[in-house]
């Protein structure tokens, strides 16, 4: 598996997280932000044991190669 770095949130302080990976191998995105803890939010969702939930801000959605080519990061 080799992880691709595709970026790091401008305005996050000191360049630490929120940041946006791709999987070469399985195809899928990996995302390091900031974890959900409230309980209220929470249980709005039907979450299983074995998931949790990030929050990332809208404006990390510009890494995401579908957004701007409209195809993956491959192509």
């Amino acid at each position: 598996m080799a992880l691709v770095f595709l970026g790091k949130d401008p305005e996050s302080m000191q360049g630490q997280s929120p940041t946006v990976y791709y999987d070469d191998e399985r195809d899928t995105y990996i995302v390091q932000s900031w974890k959900v803890t409230e309980p209220e939010r929470l249980a709005q969702l039907d979450l299983p044991d074995h998931e949790t939930v990030i929050e990332l801000p809208r404006r990390m959605m510009q890494f995401f190669p579908e957004v701007n080519v409209g195809e993956g990061p491959n192509t």
